[in-house]
């Protein structure tokens, strides 16, 4: 189930909450509404792995858990904050080599996600417990085309 809600909070903050699922099209297609058409391609891949880490690695795909996804629009910035009920993880403070390093043994090959979303988002930002991700992008720059066409 894909709870929905438009009204403002704070700064016009919308909201999309859902149960631990990887199918993420429907609330993708919402998420992503607003987002010129250019760049929704890129948007929806890092958003996919952002959503899928969420989901899939802080709520183990527990479906009594729930994703929360707050979302706005600040002039030419986008801004996703994506919220899970998982135990959290240390994130890396940036991602310019390649994540994997970051990461234990066993999930190296996990890196991969963290990577794009160091590579599509202009802003990655996880809280100290690593249970909250603030992603934001920024397309008025002219100059900055995107990844992805």
């Amino acid at each position: 189930m894909i709870s929905v809600s438009l009204r403002p909070v704070g700064r016009n903050w919308g909201t999309v909450s859902f149960a631990s699922t990887l199918y993420l099209y429907p609330v993708l297609d919402l998420l992503l509404a607003e987002v010129p058409a250019q760049w929704q391609a890129e948007l929806r891949l890092g958003l996919q792995e952002a959503l899928v880490n969420a989901a899939k690695h802080g709520n183990k795909l527990d479906p009594s858990k729930t994703v929360l996804v707050r979302f706005s629009v600040v002039e030419n910035q986008y801004w996703w904050v994506i919220s899970d009920q998982g135990s959290g993880f240390a994130p890396p403070t940036s991602c310019s080599s390649g994540c994997s390093e970051h990461l234990p043994h066993n999930e190296k090959e996990c890196g991969r996600g963290l990577y794009i979303l160091y590579q599509v988002f202009d802003r990655v930002q996880w809280n100290a417990s690593g249970t909250e991700l603030r992603l934001c992008k920024e397309v008025s720059n002219r100059f900055k085309l995107p990844l992805v066409r």
